[in-house]
């Protein structure tokens, strides 16, 4: 068993390398600029801030425009070289953090691309569409609460249809509130917790998939907290293991469709969910500090991810996990 497991980690390892390297490249590349002299690199230890994040608060769902430090999205720095050429992409939660990263990546590669958020995020989501405008791409904005079987299915119907098709997919949207003991945990936030993070991610996906063709893309946001909880977010872990499983399970049910799921599986990364009650009172200096690279990580770190799961080089991967989470956790 240890020797299997050795080689599963080795495994994953190398195909989580070998992907932001690739999507890496090609953002490069499509800086049109011609190598010259020594590559520039940039530590990682340095390339985001270091410093403990100072104690703030906002209302659930919070927006990114209001945190301070503001997270980096990849707004100023992605670009892209064409990888996604006329794709036609659903992401949820995709006004802030990480959805609003792909989202960006997505058109800056260019997709055109619908994003879901909540309601009141509206001025985040005022941003994307701006941004994804600017790429030349058309921007489908579509506020919903996905709690709900009823609108899961519209909020595909409505991508569909404002997009002209559909054959990238990325469930994103994620509810998430931290308490010490599972005695604090009520059973309203519970609910909703798994409404939010698995219920829709199923409800969605089952909606979207008749609608995409073969050479499709489902993309998932897991969590390190799929492989290793942290003890202060039990709700919110069991549903990252729940998408975990369903990402390996659909894949092999749509392996016979042509269509691809994967999962995105970040660590501790600096997005409203932690201003929004994502970490414990007085505990907002500590986030990120615990990894080996000293810092959280920033959503801009994760678009090369998404972008090389969704293209059509990796057409072999099916059914995997590729981590972002600063040396610690799995894959």
């Amino acid at each position: 068993m240890d020797d299997q497991g050795t080689t599963r980690r080795t495994i994953l390892g190398g195909a989580a390398a070998g992907l932001a390297f690739t999507a890496t490249t090609a953002a490069a590349q499509g800086s049109g600029a011609q190598p010259s002299g020594p590559a520039k690199l940039s530590d990682p230890r340095t390339k985001y801030t270091n410093q403990p994040f100072r104690e703030q608060r906002q209302p659930w769902p919070a927006l990114q425009s209001k945190m301070n430090p503001r997270p980096d999205s990849g707004e100023t720095s992605y670009r892209g070289s064409g990888k996604l050429a006329g794709r036609r992409a659903l992401v949820t939660g995709g006004d802030s953090g990480m959805g609003r990263a792909a989202a960006i990546a997505f058109a800056r590669e260019g997709a055109d691309v619908a994003i879901n958020y909540y309601p009141t995020e509206e001025p985040d989501a005022q941003e994307v569409k701006a941004l994804i405008e600017q790429a030349g791409r058309k921007a489908v904005l579509l506020p919903a609460d996905i709690r709900t079987e009823r609108a899961c299915t519209k909020l595909v119907a409505d991508a569909v249809r404002g997009l002209g098709g559909l054959d990238l997919l990325v469930n994103n949207a994620a509810y998430q509130q931290s308490k010490e003991d599972i005695s604090e945990i009520s059973d309203e936030q519970m609910v909703r917790t798994f409404e939010t993070n698995i219920f829709a991610m199923f409800r969605i996906a089952k909606a979207a998939i008749p609608s995409m063709p073969p050479g499709s893309v489902i993309i998932n946001t897991g969590s390190v907290n799929s492989y290793d909880p942290e003890p202060e977010l039990l709700d919110y872990a069991s549903t990252k293991g729940a998408i975990l499983i369903f990402t390996k399970g659909l894949a092999k049910q749509l392996a016979k469709k042509g269509i691809r799921v994967n999962m995105v599986a970040p660590g501790p990364i600096w997005t409203p969910l932690q201003v929004a009650g994502g970490q414990l009172p007085g505990k907002m200096g500590e986030f990120g500090q615990n990894t080996p690279l000293g810092r959280a990580g920033q959503s801009a770190e994760l678009a090369p991810l998404y972008v090389a799961l969704a293209e059509d080089g990796t057409s072999f991967s099916t059914g995997t996990a590729v981590g972002a989470h600063g040396g610690k956790g799995n894959p």
